[in-house]
This record gives C-alpha cells, sequence and structure tokens, in this order.
C-alpha cells in the first residue's frame, strides 16, 4: 500500500534495560522485574498496533533510543514491527526541550517517510483498547489537517497524531506534569487544527498503578470498549506472582473500561 494511505503508529520506547526501565516500580519490583515488565508492555502495544491494522490501515514502528540498541529488541516486538530512531539527536526549533525532542524527532521522520499521519503512542498502556488506535487512524484519514489526542488520566497524553510535523506542538510544553494535555490542546486551538479526543486511559508508571492494572487483568468485567488482553503481560504478572506481593484485590475496585 501507498505509504500516503497509512497512518503509521511508533511506541514510544526505550531499550528494556535493568536501571533505565521502569524505574518508578523498584521497588516494589527489582531492575530485571522492571525491565522484563517493560518488555512484555511492548510486546503487547505492538501486537495491539498489529491488531489494530488488520481493519485500518495502519504501520506499526517503536520509536527507540539510544542510538545502538536495536539488537536489544530482536524477538521482542510483534512481527512487523519497524524501528525509527527517536533520540531527539536532530535539528529542532527552539523552544521544543526534553521529551519533546523525542516526539517530535519521531514524528518528523516517519512523515518524511511519506505516511500519511504520524500517532506516538507511550509504551505503558498495555491494556489499551484497540478500538482506539482504530479510530485515531480513521479519525487522520479524514481530509484537511488535524491532530488526534488521547489523554491520560494524569494530565498527561497516550497518544497524539499529527498529518503534519507542527512544531508548536512541542514548544514549551511541561513534559512531566499535569499540564501536558491541556499545553498540547492551547496549542492546537492556536493552530487551528481540528481535534479529534479519543477517551481517556490510564499509564502504569509506578506502584498505585501497577496494582490497578493487575486488579484489571485478574478480574473479568468491564465496562465500556473491551480492553486489549494484553497476553504478555498477563503471563508476566502469573510468573512473577505480583500480585500476590502488591496485596491487589480480587474484586478491581476500577472496572476496566470506567475510570473515576
Amino acid at each position: 500500500m501507498d505509504r500516503a494511505g497509512q497512518c503509521a503508529i511508533a511506541v514510544m520506547a526505550k531499550a528494556p534495560r535493568p536501571n533505565h526501565v521502569k524505574t518508578r516500580l523498584v521497588p516494589p519490583l527489582s531492575a530485571h522485574e522492571a525491565a522484563s515488565l517493560n518488555a512484555s508492555f511492548l510486546r503487547d502495544v505492538t501486537d495491539n498496533i498489529r491488531e489494530a491494522a488488520r481493519a485500518v490501515p495502519i504501520a506499526g514502528f517503536v520509536a527507540y533510543a539510544p542510538e545502538g540498541s536495536e539488537p536489544l529488541f530482536d524477538g521482542m516486538l510483534a512481527p512487523g514491527t519497524g524501528l525509527v530512531l527517536a533520540d531527539g539527536s536532530i535539528a529542532v526549533p527552539p523552544g521544543i526541550d526534553g521529551f519533546g525532542r523525542a516526539l517530535f524527532h519521531a514524528a518528523t521522520t516517519l512523515l518524511e517517510q511519506g505516511y500519511g499521519a504520524a500517532c506516538l503512542l507511550n509504551s505503558d498502556s498495555p491494556t489499551l483498547p484497540t478500538v482506539f488506535l482504530r479510530e485515531a487512524a480513521e479519525a487522520l484519514a479524514q481530509p484537511g489537517d488535524r491532530m488526534v489526542l488521547g489523554v491520560a488520566e494524569d494530565g498527561g497524553y497516550y497518544l497524539v497524531g499529527i498529518k503534519a510535523p507542527h512544531a508548536a506542538l512541542f514548544q514549551n510544553i511541561a513534559w512531566s506534569t499535569d499540564q501536558v494535555s491541556a499545553q498540547t490542546l492551547a496549542r492546537a486551538a492556536t493552530l487551528g487544527l481540528e481535534v479529534a479526543t479519543l477517551p481517556q486511559w490510564f499509564d502504569v508508571d509506578d506502584a498505585a498503578s501497577l496494582t490497578r492494572l493487575v486488579d484489571d487483568l485478574t478480574t473479568k468485567r468491564h465496562v465500556g470498549p473491551a480492553p486489549f488482553a494484553a497476553p504478555a503481560t498477563r503471563a508476566w504478572v502469573a510468573r512473577v506472582g505480583v500480585k500476590e506481593r502488591l496485596g491487589a484485590s480480587n474484586d478491581s475496585p476500577f472496572p476496566c473500561g470506567l475510570w473515576p
């Protein structure tokens, strides 16, 4: 298929090395357990993209850092997943700092490769409903310039999708704060961009959100769009025995798909 008719969805990821990923989960996890959990997330998130691509023209990628870590992803990702460097080493306009450099690097590279749209997806939401990914690609396939934003519960975003490399969306953003999504939406308004918003979801980046994920994976009820099954993460939970360690409940107060 012509790339112009595809939406590239790239998972923003570091190579899963101990003491370099999921450090906020150490403790309750060991550094090696945190790295193996990160690897499970990457497999599930890339499998989720592959599942979405069955219905919508999507090309799946991992936008990775650091350069030279490509072999560390071997055998870890869904079949057909590409790699694109996103270490922020390219020249960027003033005001694009921190994580924004990596996001802008990934987006501009994919758009320069000829894809009709580029979505940047976090690696911390292994149960994200597949329908959200399809909706993002479908929204970006509509005529005219636009943005898609999946707002995370913590005020950040789990997905941002664009059709043109609008630097303003990444300039002077207070990364890693609860202002990220609000500031991004304000930039889109300044640009006059139409915005399609996806339902909220949550990131797994600390012990509380890990407990919530484990609860969700070990209960069967959910309300709303079906969460992705996350088989790799589910297997990790069973193998490590993390439910007992975290004291996760047998009856989750947060039914999948209905977050307070």
